[in-house]
């Protein structure tokens, strides 16, 4: 199917040919079985069965989906999780999530090393302060630098050469600042960090997205966030080793840490090249050949004819060939041109601040000053406390990722916003109490710490699986590198504020810092209520039809009712949409469905 650039507007659409049946894709698949027969129009006015109406002897179960054609899917082909070509994929996912290993590593990580007496004196550095602010700042400030190149390179050289690249720079970063000799070094490493992190953090949860099974996608992907807690390849290991570190008494205390972020980087550069590129990046590029194979493979468990590969396949030319494929690197209007792209970047714009200003972003950097200011001063009591709570968050970031796509986005932010708001509530009249370095009564000083590990466990469970996920999914393809990158930037606007601004709020005005998060978490509540879709039980493709309806968080929440038949699937209606007023509403959902 050659395509005319003409008719997309200024966009560059590719000259090639792309098509279903060029890859012997427009069979039937051979054992599903699975029909939708459409019931009478009567239905659509909200009279299905009762889910909990008795079913006659053929029928089988009555359910409610959020997209009929991938349900259809789905149940057709019955994917196992526990396949060999799954256990391939994971491996393949691994090497993506070891980028979120480098994510963040530098958070917990100067978080304790901070507090260590051996940095502070060669460094001539205090806990808090505007020159402490500078060093956790610069981070950021390579993560900016890289939040506009990482994009157009993911999108031109394809995701694993964008793990490629980001991972060479985090491993020259780590060089750099494992053998500072002065500050100076020791700040280029740290832009340099942030750099390749900038890299990574685009090309790293696009690539998990993109390429894992869409049955699982929100789990699988999901769970790219959550290794930013794991530490061998990244914050465990490092806390812990900062425990153990703290006992020498030499510079080794503070550059072993360090040398550990060296681990996942090099390990992404030795394996991502021999991992499979994204599908839909294939596909952009006219390597549709190609992309059938990796989606047989790893979606059809080496069946062409499968269903999900059917789906995914069409709906990826439909998306990506059809509409076409952005190629203009230095054009970011996409972003903002339609009421659908601004909708999508609302989405996007307010996630890159709820994620980091939730108070993650303090209790992740200045956890040992907030331990001092309940009276733990032991810097090894400290460590140890900030590593406890480290593997605590990612066991929870564990469960959470499995979570997402059984409870959905929307109820899981929900639930942590509105927990976050009693969890600072708890801790600003605890701290009243208890939350000065003069403080002698234990058991105070341990009721504000229980109540900052529940706020960072609550955290973990409800949002870190959510943090790249969401923003992913509600970009289309042809922005969703370049969506990322400016995520990322936002992401970094978050955090100057954590970082260098929390360092001077904690230094002046103490434990009512916790206002702040209490009157945010309120606002983001708010935000997440009227404004965020679900995107749950639908393909990266299928979510593009949420942004195209007049209103999506109303359009993302709507449920089709089917009935499982032992020969098919009856499509009962739309759950909900029982009014006239809803008539023209039912017409346009029923038309993008």
């Amino acid at each position: 199917m050659a395509l005319d650039p003409s008719s997309h507007g200024n966009r560059e659409v590719p000259r090639f040919q792309c098509r279903v049946d060029s890859c012997e894709l427009d069979e039937k698949p051979e054992s599903s079985g699975m029909t939708v027969t459409e019931a009478p129009e009567s239905s659509y006015s909200g009279s299905f069965p009762s889910l909990i109406a008795p079913l006659s002897s053929d029928q089988q179960y009555i359910r409610t989906v959020s997209n009929v054609e991938f349900a259809k899917a789905l149940l057709a082909q019955k994917p196992s999780p526990w396949t060999k070509p799954m256990f391939k994929l994971y491996y393949f996912l691994f090497v993506a999530f070891l980028a979120s290993c480098v994510n963040g590593f530098d958070g917990s990580l100067m978080g304790g090393i901070n507090a260590m007496k051996m940095y502070q004196s060669y460094f001539h550095m205090e806990t808090l302060g505007s020159e402490t602010g500078i060093v956790f700042m610069i981070y950021n400030i390579g993560h900016f630098s890289g939040c506009f190149i990482c994009g157009p390179m993911s999108d031109s050289w394809g995701r694993r050469w964008g793990l490629f690249t980001g991972a060479a720079i985090i491993v020259s970063g780590t060089c750099v600042q494992a053998t500072s000799r002065n500050r100076t070094q020791f700040i280029l490493g740290r832009f340099l960090l942030g750099l390749g992190d900038s890299i990574l953090t685009t090309a790293g949860p696009i690539y998990a997205a993109e390429m894992a099974h869409p049955a699982w996608r929100g789990t699988l992907t999901g769970l790219f966030n959550a290794w930013y807690f794991f530490g061998g390849v990244r914050m465990i290991c490092a806390t812990w080793a900062m425990y153990g570190s703290d006992k020498i008494n030499s510079e080794l205390a503070w550059r072993l840490p360090i040398w550990l972020q060296i681990v996942s980087g090099g390990l992404i550069m030795l394996t991502c090249l021999w991992c499979p590129e994204s599908p839909r990046w294939l596909v952009s590029n006219g390597r549709c050949e190609e992309a059938v194979r990796v989606i047989t493979m790893y979606h059809g468990e080496g069946n062409r004819k499968s269903p999900i590969v059917l789906l995914t396949y069409k709906e990826m030319i439909e998306e990506i060939v059809i509409s076409g494929s952005d190629k203009r690197w230095w054009d970011y209007s996409e972003l903002f041109n339609t009421n659908a792209a601004k909708w999508r970047m609302l989405c996007v714009f307010s996630m890159a601040f709820i994620s980091q200003w939730s108070g993650n972003g303090t209790i992740t950097h200045f956890l040992p000053v907030l331990l001092e200011n309940v009276g733990i001063n032991d810097e090894s009591t400290q460590l140890l406390l900030n590593a406890i709570l480290n593997v605590l968050s990612f066991a929870l970031a564990v469960v959470g990722a499995f979570m997402v796509d059984r409870v959905g986005r929307r109820p899981m932010m929900m639930l942590g916003s509105s927990l976050f708001i009693v969890w600072w509530t708890i801790i600003s009249i605890l701290s009243s109490f208890y939350g000065s370095e003069s403080n002698t009564n234990t058991d105070g000083s341990r009721s504000v710490i229980a109540f900052i590990f529940v706020f960072g466990m609550t955290h973990s469970l409800t949002y870190t699986p959510l943090q790249i996920l969401y923003p992913v999914e509600c970009l289309s393809y042809e922005t969703r590198a370049k969506g990322m990158g400016v995520y990322n930037f936002f992401v970094n606007v978050a955090n100057i504020f954590n970082t260098f601004g929390m360092s001077n709020i904690i230094e002046k005005i103490d434990w009512n810092f916790c206002f702040i998060y209490i009157v945010w978490d309120a606002i983001e509540l708010v935000l997440i209520y009227f404004f965020f879709v679900e995107t749950k039980g639908r393909t990266l493709e299928e979510i593009n039809e949420i942004f195209k309806s007049s209103n999506p968080k109303r359009r993302s929440l709507l449920k089709h009712v089917i009935l499982v038949t032992g020969e098919g699937i009856l499509y009962q209606g739309i759950a909900g949409l029982d009014t006239e007023g809803d008539e023209a509403y039912r017409t346009e959902v029923i038309s993008r469905s």
